[in-house]
């Protein structure tokens, strides 16, 4: 299966009254693209705000981050399942707008799910989104029935952050790019002896879909993760839209859609293919509820590897706490059947940090990355521009924030001012892959 993907990197955004990209400058026509975003009667009111990295700015709650790409067959949608029928992902040429994502930001309504990024200042280093040139969605909708549920589905407002993202992608779909890059990985078997000589690594990702009522999970092309089976997929598919992510998650800990989208771990594990190991593809696990299936599908995932030949594995969670069990079980199910493996994941350590990092550990899951503890307080300054709603932080049960603490009162003060947990910075743990923070020792 091989993929392209067609790069242009964004310099800026501004609206103008065609869309067009031209010398790296990104134009969009706001009314063009709120129209796509009109598409389901479910949204009440929206508007397009664009944030810079820079910016005194800060942009609560935010529900989702998407590159914009588009499918230059003009056939295959850019998500499928959920902009257009169920297509195969992974292969043919995609163009992908660098260096910009579209977020979608509540107007009112936040949710447990929800997270903040600062676009400048000290809360910027905590998520990836303050390097980016954001357009952010911001929009209200009519799904009342969920108004005054601290977890929501936020169904219209994802959905129509996809249609956006996908139109944004459609201005360059007949421009030349500026870079191609190609993903192309043949069959697990009967490769070059050279390569079958070098140590084989499976990538084993474990998506979030814990929720049992459907809408809140993670997607594989428009399937809910929580009626799945771990099941080996090509790791283009992951890179080209068939992953989505859900609404369901502590902040931090989530993998938006554009984590999905830029893999680093898979282009990592691409860079090294052939030189110092041997790539055989991802197994795609889930997050269960129960302990029965949570050994389940740790089983399932420990014999996909040694079927495959794996010599060892790479494993990451998204999320924490109930998810841990999960993490745990199928590090030690690997590593039982011989696959020696490494954990990428987040800790839990409470404020102070001295409460177990992980609900579950075991002797064998002896070799784990940190990404981070979802409880790290963190008091941030006021910022000149809020993009959303600020008081939902403390008013909506952000996952990091909270109405009153007898100690710490509100985490939104009277000047603008917050304190939270790292919990609600978006996306912030970057288990993906990508995570800046590094282990100190005292």
């Amino acid at each position: 299966m091989k993929l392209e993907l067609g790069n242009f990197h964004v310099k800026d955004i501004q609206f103008g009254d065609v869309s067009k990209f031209s010398d790296g400058i990104l134009y969009v026509n706001k009314e063009e693209a709120l129209a796509v975003v009109r598409e389901d009667e479910h949204i009440t009111d929206a508007d397009l705000v664009i944030a810079k990295p820079g910016d005194e700015t800060r942009i609560v709650p935010v529900k989702e981050a998407i590159e914009p790409r588009f499918k230059v067959d003009g056939e295959t949608p850019a998500f499928p399942g959920v902009t257009g029928d169920v297509a195969q992902a992974g292969f043919g040429r995609t163009h992908a707008l660098k260096g910009c994502s579209v977020l979608a930001v509540g107007k009112h309504m936040g949710s447990f799910g929800d997270g903040l990024i600062d676009m400048s200042g000290e809360g910027a280093k905590y998520t990836l989104f303050s390097e980016l040139i954001n357009v952010c969605l911001v929009a209200d909708n009519d799904e009342d029935f969920e108004r005054n549920e601290q977890q929501k589905k936020n169904h219209a407002l994802r959905w129509a952050a996809h249609r956006l993202a996908e139109y944004l992608g459609s201005i360059v779909k007949d421009d030349e790019p500026e870079e191609i890059e190609v993903y192309e990985l043949g069959q697990m078997i009967k490769r070059d002896k050279a390569v079958e000589e070098l140590p084989s690594v499976v990538y084993v990702m474990q998506p979030q879909s814990q929720m049992e009522e459907m809408g809140y999970n993670d997607l594989y092309y428009g399937w809910d993760l929580n009626h799945y089976v771990p099941s080996l997929v090509h790791p283009n598919e992951v890179l080209d839209g068939a992953l989505i992510s859900g609404s369901f998650m502590p902040c931090s800990s989530k993998w938006s859609t554009y984590d999905f989208q830029n893999n680093p771990t898979i282009k990592r594990l691409y860079d090294e293919h052939g030189k110092t190991l041997n790539f055989l593809g991802v197994i795609l696990s889930n997050l269960n509820v129960s302990l029965e299936q949570k050994q389940r599908s740790a089983q399932a995932v420990s014999k996909l590897a040694k079927m495959i030949g794996a010599d060892s594995a790479i494993l990451a969670e998204e999320g924490y706490g109930n998810p841990d069990a999960d993490f745990i079980a199928c590090f030690v199910e690997l590593e039982k059947a011989g696959v020696k493996t490494v954990g990428m994941t987040n800790e839990c350590t409470g404020r102070d940090g001295q409460s177990q990092p992980l609900v579950t550990l075991d002797d064998m899951a002896d070799a784990i990355v940190s990404c981070g503890n979802v409880s790290q307080l963190i008091k941030l300054p006021p910022m000149k521009t809020v993009i959303g709603e600020l008081e939902a932080l403390a008013r909506d049960g952000l996952s990091g924030g909270w109405a009153h603490d007898e100690i710490l009162g509100s985490s939104v003060k009277e000047d603008g001012s917050i304190i939270l947990e790292n919990n609600s910075m978006f996306c912030g743990d970057r288990v993906c892959g990508w995570s800046p923070k590094t282990m100190k020792e005292f």
